[in-house]
């Protein structure tokens, strides 16, 4: 019984630290991004460095999020585990597999599934 209350207590570590991973990866990537904007954002060139700050934005908001939802099923799955719990984390994970393709569609500028059309149809500049 001591083993498991162990067990219990490094995955509940494990799952904040995640958590704590997760936002630190969503703020610095969006420090980060909006360091590259200024850095980019010369006059004339505004449109842009607009559109690579909201592709680099998005691409951290994407990373965070991955990481908080490992955190998720961490700590629900291995900590509590009930069927409420389950339950919350099927609709946490599916708010932000959601999310996580709208991002996805907003930075690279198609569905994630239509990568291989896009990339066939582009040229190469090998």
């Amino acid at each position: 019984m001591e083993a498991r209350a162990s067990i219990i207590h490094v995955l509940h570590w494990a799952a904040l630290g995640l958590e704590t991973i997760g936002v630190v990866v969503i703020v610095l990537g969006a420090i980060l991004a909006t360091l590259l904007f200024f850095r980019a954002a010369l006059p004339g060139q505004w449109e842009a460095a607009f559109r690579g700050y909201r592709a680099n934005l998005g691409r951290g908001i994407l990373l965070g999020l991955e990481f908080l939802i490992a955190a998720d099923i961490i700590g629900t799955v291995a900590v509590t585990p009930t069927f409420q719990s389950l339950g919350v984390l099927a609709t946490i994970i599916a708010i932000r597999t959601v999310l996580s393709v709208a991002l996805e569609v907003e930075i690279e500028g198609h569905w994630p599934w239509r990568r291989y059309d896009s990339e066939k149809s582009s040229p190469r500049l090998d």
